[in-house]
Parts: structure tokens; sequence; C-alpha cells
């Protein structure tokens, strides 16, 4: 078989324990996705990353780490980054009609707080964030609200892009979500399946643009826990309609697609029918997902029991056929670690970029 590490795993507290690097060990285990259970302070944080790269040094060390309400690490010196949404307010106060400078000062500020959550996260030696959301804000979703930079697909597309851009600065992958867009319908996908009704077409010209005119930017891209009924009866973290024909085919997507947490709600139902973490895991990665998240499983399961039977099973999936390993699907995980090197926390406070990028934060 060949090697492909799908698998993307949380641990339960502040250090490893022998369960938590025997899972990271795991061959089918490709990252590690933190929360702020795991975050005490800067030097622990560091600590803990250190030891994740004893146990393997290709691990991807993921955070949801956007800004707003969405920010892991607040305390010892993280900047408080702020929503997305004030980066598109900043872009509507124009000046003078038509000048343009709202929209300048608002990509100027994009592109900084990118660099600092990127420099940040990586002066504690994470690698990688799952931002910025291109969800379109059609003042719909609650999960999504603020999170959005805008509800113009051009704008939030300038403004990523901006933000991506300063990412790039610090060494760091992007991650483009939720395609094709979470911000149309009201339910919340972590505890229920929401469903979008509008035609392909309307999705397409609307909240999937950012997509398209992102797509040799966008280093990775997380499917929406979303039905879109009128084209494929999955979500579309589930639906190779959407992942291979749509984003890959038809908007020549080329870089990594991440499943979205396998263990809410909008993951656990497909067509109608309750799946194991297993069975939508394989489901997931034959859609075309290159790697599956299960989140929160080692401290929601007994002794996180739940991981290791998505391992086990995934492994016997594999050896039964059910699921190929992918050499590309590997080569995308891969390309998202950080590149560069990286600079101390210390080093990072003097810094002329760093400092300048503070102060055009809003």
């Amino acid at each position: 078989m060949s090697e492909h590490a799908p698998v993307v795993i949380d641990v339960a507290g502040l250090e490893l324990s022998a369960d938590d690097r025997r899972r990271l060990a795991h061959p089918l285990v490709g990252g590690m996705i933190l929360f702020g259970r795991n975050w005490q302070s800067r030097e622990q944080l560091a600590a803990l990353c250190a030891e994740v790269k004893e146990v393997r040094g290709d691990l991807l060390i993921s955070v949801d780490h956007e800004g707003g309400r969405v920010q892991r690490f607040r305390t010892d010196g993280f900047t408080h980054l702020p929503p997305m949404r004030r980066f598109g307010d900043l872009w509507m106060k124009d000046g003078k009609a038509g000048e343009g400078s709202g929209a300048m000062k608002a990509m100027a500020a994009a592109t900084a707080a990118g660099y600092v959550l990127g420099a940040e996260l990586r002066a504690c030696g994470v690698d990688f964030s799952f931002t910025p959301v291109l969800d379109l804000d059609h003042g719909a979703s609650s999960v999504i609200g603020d999170r959005s930079f805008h509800r113009d697909p051009r704008v939030a597309t300038l403004l990523a892009r901006s933000l991506m851009h300063g990412l790039l600065q610090a060494g760091v992958a992007n991650c483009g979500k939720h395609f094709p867009g979470h911000g149309f319908v009201k339910a919340d996908s972590h505890l229920e399946i929401p469903v979008d009704d509008r035609s392909l077409k309307a999705i397409l010209q609307d909240d999937a643009i950012p997509y398209e005119w992102l797509g040799n930017t966008l280093t990775s891209v997380m499917p929406a826990h979303v039905i879109y009924r009128k084209v494929d009866p999955r979500p579309a973290g589930f639906s190779p309609r959407w992942l291979n024909d749509i984003l890959r085919e038809q908007l020549q997507f080329q870089g990594a697609i991440f499943s979205d947490d396998l263990s809410m709600a909008g993951a656990r139902r497909i067509e109608g029918r309750d799946v194991s973490y297993t069975e939508a895991a394989v489901v997931a990665l034959n859609a075309g997902c290159d790697m599956v998240l299960l989140c929160n499983e080692s401290v929601n399961s007994p002794g996180g029991q739940s991981i290791d039977e998505l391992l086990d099973g995934l492994a016997e999936a594999q050896a039964r056929g059910e699921w190929q390993a992918s050499e590309a699907g590997e080569q995308r995980r891969l390309a998202l670690l950080p590149c560069g090197p990286s600079i101390t926390w210390d080093a990072l406070m003097t810094e002329p970029r760093y400092m300048r990028a503070l102060q055009l934060l809003p």
C-alpha cells in the first residue's frame, strides 16, 4: 500500500499522553488540530508542538484561528484579531465617492492580519490555520455571521486574497471554507444538516465565485456539511459531484481538500442513513477529500476510543480495497507544511514587518 496519511486528530490535554503518541505515530495520521483546551501559555504550546514533531516531523499541526470569535489562543501576548466583517466594513468606508481609499485600507489591514496571525502561530510551533472563511454574509447564518468578510463576492475575494498574502509572508498555507458556501443557510451544521435549495447555477454565480477567482491562490479548501439538494443528495464534503466534477474539474482547483469535522451532526448522516466515523471517512476520501478531520473525540469518547476505532476501521477498509491511498493527496498534504524559517516570539516582537502590521489592524 502506498503511503497516504489522511486523518487529522486531536489530543485531550496540554501535553501528549502515551495514547496520543501512539495515535500520532499511526501511519494513517497526517495531522493534529489544536483547541482551546490545549492552550495554557505560549511556552506550553511551543512545548506541545515540539512533542508532536518529535513523534513525526511531517505531521501538520493545525488550528481554527480566524480572528473574532473563532480564535483559540487569546492570552499571553497573542493579538486579538478582529472578525473578518470588520475588514468588509472598512472597505465600505470609502471617503469621497468612488476614490477607493476604503478598499485600499481594508486590503492593507487584511494582509496585516494574515501576517500577524501566521507569524504568531509559527513562533509557537503551529504550522497551519483553517482560514479564511469565504462564505458570503447573507445575514441568515448564525454559525457564519461576522466570520464572513462581506455579502459581495468581489469584496470577499479581494479581502481573502489580501489575508492569504499576509499568511504567505509568514510562510503559512491557507484554507478557503466552506465550499461552495455556508452563508445562505440558517441551520448550524454542528447540530443538524442544513439544506440549500438553490440551483447549481445560482450557487456558482454567487457563493462559489471566490473559489473560482482564488483557484490558483488557495492551498486548501474545506467543503460545507450542507446539502445542496438540486445538485446532490449528499452534503458537499461527501459528494464526488461537488469535489471532483465541480471543484477539481470545472473550477480547476489544484490544492488539498479537507473534510469538515466528521463528528459534526452534518457528517453523521449520509442520504438519510446514520453512518460510523469510519464509513463517513471512507465516503469522504472516495468523494475527493485528501484529508479527514475527527475533532474532540479525545475528550468526547472514553479514552479517545473513537479515534482508535476510526484508525483501525480505515486501515481495514483500505486492506479490503474500499478506499485507495492517494499519492497526489499525500503530496498536497505535505505542501501545506510551512515554508521558510520561523522566528522566535521575542524576535517577532521587534520585527519591523510585524510591528507595522499591528499598526494597520482595524
